[in-house]
């Protein structure tokens, strides 16, 4: 098994090193995606109007999924599949930039896939709205040697437009809504409705072609809805829809305590991740209650609840009252930008401490990686570049952690690596206060994560196997850095067996 990050800076991706073969699957006209362009922030202006206006995504799923019951989809919106009670099937998360992160990860990923059952897409499968005729370049052409069927669950990103391209892609082919009249003024509904992203006109276009890619039987997947479950083995993994917002809406909330009630082990997959960043999210169902009251119900048997829409890995391993483990893993490392590790502070919650959480990257090399972009955005590469071995240091130091992979000897902590740990939004200890406090983080990791402006190794990417048997699910997140090492044999950055008995 090749080193990985938790091994040496090798592992990691640093240094020189031979590139990957994915640059040649790279499509020549690559779109580059940044949300600093105001363009790109007006096309995806639903999310925010929706928390201004009110959010109509719950009765367009409703609208969805009758549409889907009418055409003879199951009714308990469970996928029933013959596999056997030992199988494996991978996880992808936040997806489709259609850029170089998001193609190297598909060497490794059919590498470490190639005997697994099917996998499942975790949040965001197209960016930047979700635009049907992005599927060729962000979908079906970086999967098309994937030979099993991939389902998915939507992230708000193929919310934008409707999820009618998403709805097409995953549940059959199904036909565009039809038109709902537009709220009579004045008032916020009409207002959303007036400022509303809709998709251009002929979207879609070039899907039937851009299908061909995988066209062959065994790649077949059809999904009963924007949110199912699939019993496959011994396992029901079940799919949640969160919309724009990061909620349930009242029916699903309905389906998803009705179909936790089968009593055989389950994972939940979610494009809301329970647990980030140190934080405790348990995502709020319209009318009451919260999914992760359902996920810890001792009666449902949920074992594992893994989320998107960040990117990056993180677990936390909870411990319940009634004594069992809950794993809840961060999985949104699947092709788009790398959203930061090293803001994450010192983590503390639900008894989870720095000795049980595991992330990747590593907070030193995210913090590496950081300064190195933004010493080239900012022309400012001899002060603002830090070596793996400084940005190591230096987060051991603010957190007072041991770092995972140790930095070399003679590695110092300057004032330079202070400041730019500080400048970058670094994470600390919460017993300890700054001597000044800069309002970064939420700024620095929602608004100035790098976008596509990131084009060489390492990439930190990733992806899962689990590996399904009677007795566990054994979990493992592989590597992804763009260099032709890692490609040949991606590292595990993580490994956990999971009971089920």
């Amino acid at each position: 098994m090749s080193d990985s990050s938790r091994d040496t800076a090798a592992g990691a991706g640093w240094g020189d090193a031979e590139r990957g073969v994915y640059r040649h699957l790279v499509p020549e006209r690559v779109e580059k995606i940044s949300w600093l362009n105001p363009r790109l922030l007006w096309a995806a202006r639903n999310g925010v109007l929706a928390s201004w206006f009110g959010d109509p995504t719950g009765r367009t799923r409703d609208r969805w999924v009758a549409q889907r019951a009418a055409a003879g989809a199951p009714a308990d919106k469970v996928i029933r599949r013959d596999d056997p009670d030992r199988f494996s099937f991978m996880v992808l998360g936040d997806t489709g930039e259609g850029d170089e992160p998001q193609y190297a990860v598909v060497p490794g990923f059919l590498t470490v896939g190639q005997d697994t059952a099917f996998a499942v897409i975790a949040s965001d499968v197209i960016y930047p709205v979700g635009s049907a005729d992005d599927y060729d370049t962000k979908f079906f052409r970086p999967y098309r040697d994937y030979p099993a069927p991939i389902y998915a669950v939507p992230g708000n990103h193929d919310w934008y437009e409707g999820l009618g391209a998403f709805m097409r892609v995953f549940c059959d082919d199904a036909p565009p809504l039809p038109a709902v009249p537009a709220p009579r003024p004045p008032g916020r509904a009409w207002l959303r409705s007036l400022l509303w992203h809709r998709p251009r006109p002929g979207d879609g276009r070039r899907l039937d072609a851009a299908r061909a890619q995988r066209s062959a039987p065994a790649q077949r997947a059809v999904q009963p809805g924007p949110y199912w479950a699939i019993d496959a083995g011994p396992v029901r993994i079940v799919g949640i829809d969160t919309g724009l917002l990061g909620t349930l809406d009242a029916a699903q909330g309905a389906w998803l305590r009705e179909v936790s009630r089968d009593p055989r082990p389950k994972i939940l997959v979610t494009g809301s991740p329970l647990y980030v960043d140190g934080e405790h999210h348990p995502c709020a169902i319209e009318g009451g209650g919260t999914v992760d009251e359902i996920v810890r119900d001792p009666a449902h048997h949920y074992v594992l609840a893994i989320g998107g829409d960040i990117h990056n890995y993180q677990r936390y391993p909870v411990r319940l009252a009634d004594g069992r483990t809950l794993q809840y893993v961060v999985a949104g490392g699947g092709g788009a930008f790398t959203h930061a590790t090293h803001t994450i502070p010192r983590v503390d919650v639900a008894g989870v401490g720095e000795d049980d959480f595991r992330c990747y990257p590593l907070r030193g090399d995210s913090l590496a990686f950081y300064s190195r972009l933004y010493g080239r955005r900012l022309h400012l590469r001899r002060f603002f570049t830090l070596t793996d071995d400084e940005g190591a240091a230096v987060i051991a130091r603010r957190l007072g952690v041991t770092p995972a992979r140790a930095p070399a000897p003679g590695t110092r902590v300057t004032w330079r690596t202070r400041l730019v740990a500080s400048l970058l939004g670094a994470g600390r200890r919460p017993d300890r206060r700054a001597r000044f406090r800069l309002p970064v983080r939420k700024i620095y990791t929602q608004l100035f994560s790098p976008g596509s402006a990131t084009y060489s190794p390492p990439f930190f990417k990733c992806f899962l196997r689990l590996d399904v048997s009677p007795e566990a699910v054994r979990l493992r997140c592989h590597a992804a850095t763009g260099n032709r090492a890692q490609e040949l044999d991606p590292p595990v950055e993580d490994e956990v067996l999971i009971p089920l008995v």
